[in-house]
């Protein structure tokens, strides 16, 4: 089991409202999920093949994509942005993206309907906050990346989840200090804590790693460019 491949992902974690009224975007794993079953989760998952395809790297923020080359392998950063922002849309219903006409031939299911709304996948705002890997021992391992957006850059109606796929149940805006209350993965409740800080302005210079070497767990911050 600790030779699992540890598989690329991204979370999206979805901020609205200010001045202490600010809330996010979490839903439930399904009880029979491999992952972390039951647990409140922000929308995301694995990067897909199709995501290298669909944002180039001067569509992404350049602070930010030097920040996603640290200490990560070359020629991923695309492909994990457009990955949080499809998990969003697949699991939510609600488009992160920009007007477009242009239609691409997609061979992935979620892409083609993404496309068909009339956007494009929009990065310019995202900002990464938080990275861990699953430690040894999971039935699944990660190398997520967590994305913190406004909602305000959200296309349509923010409470209606009548597009999302279903894969996460009771989807739910809920207060950063009441979301403390639900049943969370202790990651999770980690990249909470750092949601806030940022919020209050108590952020230390530099975005959390969290990753395991040599039997040893490890907790380090990244320098921000």
């Amino acid at each position: 089991m600790n030779n699992l491949e540890v598989k690329n992902a991204a979370s999206i974690i979805l901020l609205r409202g200010y001045n202490g009224n600010s809330k996010v975007l979490m839903g439930q794993r399904g009880k029979g999920a491999s992952f972390m079953p039951n647990k409140f989760v922000f929308p995301g998952g694995a990067v897909d093949n199709e995501d290298s395809r669909v944002i180039s790297d001067d569509a992404i923020n350049k602070e930010m994509l030097l920040n996603l080359k640290m200490k990560s392998e070359s020629g991923i950063e695309s492909a994990i942005v457009a990955a949080g922002i499809r998990e969003l849309w697949e699991e939510t219903g609600l488009i992160l993206g920009s007007l477009s006409k242009h239609i691409p031939a997609m061979q992935h299911k979620s892409w083609e309907e993404f496309f068909r709304t009339g956007y494009q996948p929009n990065a310019k705002n995202m900002e990464l906050i938080f990275r861990a890997i699953t430690p040894p021992g999971r039935t699944r391992r990660f190398d997520a990346r967590f994305f913190l957006v406004n909602a305000e850059d959200i296309h349509g109606d923010l409470d209606d989840f009548s597009n999302a796929s279903g894969e996460l149940s009771h989807l739910q805006w809920i207060g950063l200090t009441a979301a403390e209350s639900l049943d969370l993965p202790i990651i999770t409740q980690i990249v909470l804590k750092e949601v806030q800080s940022i919020l209050n302005g108590n952020s230390p210079r530099g975005y959390p790693f969290y990753y395991h070497e040599g039997g040893i767990s490890h907790f380090e911050r990244l320098e921000r460019y």
